[in-house]
């Protein structure tokens, strides 16, 4: 095997915390070039992301207050994976707990690494179409979410403005934009 391609041999792990959504682990490694150092990693279940659509072709987001960025953001629906459960699954879930819809269209539109500098938390992102608004699920006690709509137009540009918008659903939104050029039935 080619010097660069075999795996790093784990020295120590070493587990930090332990939380509800993630754990926190420094372990030693040593890198195929010999060299020995601690990196530290998130430990992430995965998350699953909704790109709601309207039948008008408007797209339904949240402003979403974020602790860690002391701010609100502009989202799309999304929700951790939990224990046994599908990202399908999850994102079906949250959708209705967000934004009182239900899709009855899903389109899988990919998966991607989040921040793997540091976390290996993997975004698994859906198109949902057909949306049905339902009965208000109960939602998370510990968040504050306001929901809005937005043209595809007036997203791209929030986005290009610099306005407040996590990255996954900036990933999202671009992953998505082919499908929402495309006349609705």
């Amino acid at each position: 095997m080619p010097l660069g391609q075999e795996p790093p041999q784990l020295l120590k792990p070493r587990l930090f915390y332990e939380g509800r959504k993630f754990n926190f682990e420094v372990n030693r490694l040593r890198l195929p070039n010999r060299a020995e150092g601690d990196w530290e990693c998130i430990r992430h279940p995965g998350g699953a992301l909704a790109v709601p659509v309207t039948a008008e072709g408007k797209l339904i987001l949240l402003r979403q207050y974020r602790f860690a960025v002391q701010g609100r953001l502009l989202e799309f629906p999304a929700g951790t994976i939990e224990p046994n459960e599908s990202a399908a699954e999850t994102i079906r879930r949250e959708i209705q707990e967000e934004t009182g819809y239900a899709a009855s269209t899903w389109r899988p539109l990919g998966n991607f690494a989040l921040a793997p500098g540091y976390s290996d938390e993997m975004i698994y992102a859906f198109l949902a179409t057909d949306l049905q608004p339902v009965e208000s699920m109960p939602g998370d006690a510990d968040e504050d979410i306001e929901v809005v709509v937005f043209t595809p137009d007036q997203f791209e540009k929030a986005i290009l403005a610099g306005e407040a918008v996590d990255a996954k659903s900036i990933a999202s939104f671009f992953l998505a934009k082919p499908f929402l050029d495309l006349p609705l039935p």
